[in-house]
């Protein structure tokens, strides 16, 4: 599974990457705005953070670690480069694809609101352009699936004896039921915004319990967990609990207008 991951991350990138060289973005302008961003939207910015670090994925990682038998203080090398270079690529994908479109909407292109992450690729490659995309979703939706359905059922093997013994068959069952939602659901795109947006306003919760753990001595024993990346930790679950109540109230607000 992990060697799948990885094949299926190389894959995205390079495609990506072709599409964004060939989309001509405006790298000046894409660099000053990240850093002086002409208006921050609150919605985009918890979607963005969830979708990169929230959700099962801040977990996924170290249960795959535990599941390999890489724990305790003496691994914290192999865990921490780890979790470093999951996190870069992650970033490095969102980076890219954002690149990508930009290239497109700064000549005018109008994204299309059924599909608008698949524009810039049949902008740049036509019908080609399309199959490139459809190799990349396929890449991002199958390690998504692995991923989210292989966390979820880990997690539930620590309640559940019988769970934890057939935890093949409970992930392939997971995956049946994800599926079959959003079949009925539809509507991808949206789902998959709301579920970025979701997977932020989850994050600040998620990670202050982590925060909390790391200063058990009854979890973690005689570990002891940086000053530095403490304060770190609890300065983005103050941001992000902030930026979640001011989403939920936006979303609130739009539900009752």
């Amino acid at each position: 599974m992990d060697r799948f991951a990885q094949v299926m991350g190389f894959v995205m990138i390079a495609l990506t990457i072709y599409v964004a060289l060939n989309a001509n973005p405006p790298v000046a302008d894409a660099v000053v705005h990240t850093f002086v961003p002409e208006k921050l939207d609150v919605i985009a910015i918890v979607t963005l953070v969830g979708g990169t670090v929230g959700g099962y994925i801040t977990f996924a990682g170290a249960h795959r670690l535990l599941d390999a038998g890489i724990t305790g203080k003496d691994s914290l090398k192999e865990v921490s480069k780890s979790s470093i270079s999951a996190i870069l690529i992650a970033s490095i994908m969102r980076v890219v694809l954002f690149l990508a479109v930009l290239g497109v909407v700064s000549q005018g292109v109008k994204l299309d609101p059924a599909n608008p992450a698949a524009t810039p690729f049949s902008h740049v490659a036509g019908n080609i352009g399309l199959i490139i995309f459809g190799i990349v979703i396929w890449a991002a939706s199958i390690t998504s699936v692995i991923g989210a359905a292989y966390t979820s059922v880990s997690f539930l093997t620590t309640f559940s004896p019988f769970i934890a013994k057939h935890r093949n068959c409970w992930i392939i069952v997971f995956i049946v039921i994800s599926t079959a939602v959003l079949a009925t659901i539809g509507k991808p795109a949206q789902v998959l915004v709301f579920v970025g947006t979701l997977n932020g306003l989850i994050l600040p919760i998620s990670l202050g319990l982590i925060l909390l753990a790391a200063h058990r001595s009854k979890i973690v024993g005689d570990y002891k967990h940086p000053v530095w990346m403490t304060a770190a930790g609890a300065l983005v679950v103050i941001l992000m609990a902030v930026l979640s109540i001011m989403t939920l109230s936006k979303y609130i607000g739009n539900l009752m207008a």
